[in-house]
């Protein structure tokens, strides 16, 4: 009897550490992605003389009348000011264009170029469909080899780690803060969204399309539709 109260103790210690590894592993995640990409975080003076390949601008919502949703906009506006500051001539818009009636990259970079940025300077990513696709495919399709990623300040830091554990030479700019709406919202699934990541890149899967390089040292105009 003495013997089988002993068991029964053991396993319920067992199960309850177990339980507490599982609970506590998100946030042991979250925090280190967060301390091991700040330090390649930088303001838009400190990416001026990094001599990076191109500014990579994550996507985000597009609304149906073509209009950049507020988040979007201040992710291309970032990328606009750091491409007139010099830290790059090469800007790579990648988003989501999977649907021919949903379209992210064409819109970021119509906005680009009519802000004064030559169309050749403006690469078009159409299945950056995620975080770490977007990272993938610029190491292997556009061949970049040193990035300057722009998008806001809480995503930027699973942005840069991504980037970094896929072998990217990689450095953030965040945009210019600004309040957004549903931002508890966004917290907690950028909570969950480094979680998956830093599955991802152990696991390495590829992402939803590869294909032939194109490489960031050329012209955008490639990259048109």
């Amino acid at each position: 009897m003495i013997k089988n109260n002993k068991k029964v103790r053991m396993r319920t210690v067992i199960a309850l550490v177990l339980l507490l590894l599982i609970v506590l592993a998100p946030f042991v995640i979250n925090g280190l992605m967060i301390v091991s990409a700040k330090p390649y975080i930088l303001s838009p003076s400190e990416a001026e003389g990094l001599g990076a390949d191109c500014i990579l601008v994550l996507g985000a919502r597009v609304w149906s009348s073509g209009t950049l949703s507020a988040m979007l906009e201040d992710r291309v506006l970032q990328g606009i000011r750091l491409y007139e500051a010099g830290v790059s001539e090469r800007l790579l818009m990648s988003g989501d264009h999977g649907r021919k009636n949903y379209d992210e990259v064409n819109h970021m970079k119509q906005y680009a170029v009519d802000k004064g940025v030559k169309p050749e300077h403006v690469f078009m990513d159409h299945a950056g469909f995620s975080t770490y696709e977007s990272m993938y495919r610029a190491r292997d399709i556009f061949k970049a080899e040193k990035i300057v990623i722009v998008t806001q300040e809480f995503h930027i830091y699973r942005a840069v780690y991504v980037a970094r554990a896929l072998g990217i030479d990689a450095y953030g700019v965040p945009t210019e803060p600004r309040i957004y709406k549903n931002e508890a919202y966004n917290g907690f699934r950028e909570f969950l969204a480094r979680v998956k990541d830093f599955i991802m890149v152990i696991l390495g899967p590829e992402p939803t399309y590869l294909g032939e390089a194109i490489p960031i040292s050329g012209s955008g105009t490639l990259t048109d539709d």
